[in-house]
């Protein structure tokens, strides 16, 4: 199967979408896939993450340029699965009026907890944030009721897009889209860190704030260099509002829009046979 972080968040049914394939059993994807937004190469640091050999499919140039200088070959310009669900769904989610902020706490995941005060970052959003508040967290964290009632006891609606799943669990098949659901709905998205989900919103529209504690994974990787890191690359991108030209512009760099492939050039790079039509 490769790998599962292919079909994490659904990525694999949506490329198989854009590529004529049926959805019953996603496709396997003959490389690695970047599953989400990082500013390091794409993928995790450490090298036993991706098998050497195979290829890497990333979502910019500049996660292409950064794998070379760090002596990391074989990747391949694809864009993020989120433009091509763009691609095939325009119009889902979207709605005449947008109100509101969605924001996303920055979460751990099942191997690594992040520590953080969720009550005090609560208030700090209550202060900032104009009109209703949706809090969407990952599913670990939607799970501790602790965590949860940080946030609904200031009023903000609290949700969660749900679990990644693998290639055969249904968990994480529309997980990207219940996100652009929720992301067109609101005016505003955003976060304690840069990531997908600010990106994704940016993208369609959303204006874009990063603020907030940032927090910390309990043995977070030197090689990220951390918050200091971000905030030197993205400062524009830092605030509770932030320039909508300069967000949008970024979204569309760090999503690589102009490297959307064709059906045919993905077929060919994830080793899919190409679709017989009538």
């Amino acid at each position: 199967m490769m790998d599962e972080s292919n079909h994490w968040y659904g990525h694999s049914r949506i490329l198989g979408a854009y590529c004529g394939l049926p959805d019953e059993a996603p496709k396997r994807i003959q490389g690695f896939l970047q599953h989400g937004w990082n500013y390091l190469h794409g993928f995790p640091p450490n090298d036993h993450w991706c098998s050497p050999g195979y290829p890497r499919f990333v979502w910019s140039d500049v996660l292409r340029r950064r794998g070379w200088s760090m002596g990391r070959r074989g990747h391949y310009l694809i864009g993020a699965p989120w433009i091509y669900l763009l691609y095939l769904e325009p119009d889902r989610g979207v709605v005449p009026d947008r109100n509101g902020t969605i924001w996303y706490p920055f979460h751990g995941w099942e191997k690594h907890s992040v520590s953080g005060d969720h009550a005090r970052l609560a208030d700090e959003i209550r202060d900032v944030e104009i009109g209703p508040v949706t809090v969407c967290l990952y599913w670990l964290e939607y799970a501790n009721p602790d965590i949860r009632r940080s946030y609904e006891s200031r009023g903000f609606r609290v949700i969660c897009h749900g679990e990644r799943g693998s290639r055969w669990e249904g968990k994480g098949r529309d997980f990207l889209r219940k996100q652009l659901v929720e992301l067109r709905r609101h005016r505003r998205v955003a976060s304690n860190r840069l990531g997908s989900a600010l990106f994704y919103g940016a993208s369609v529209g959303c204006e874009v704030a990063v603020y907030g504690d940032p927090m910390q994974f309990d043995d977070e990787r030197p090689e990220y260099g951390g918050t200091a890191r971000r905030k030197r690359l993205w400062p524009e991108l830092h605030g509770t509002h932030v320039d909508p030209g300069l967000a949008a512009e970024a979204a569309r760099r760090e999503l690589g829009f102009e490297y959307q492939a064709t059906p045919e050039e993905l077929r060919q790079m994830f080793g899919w046979k190409r679709v017989r039509t009538a």
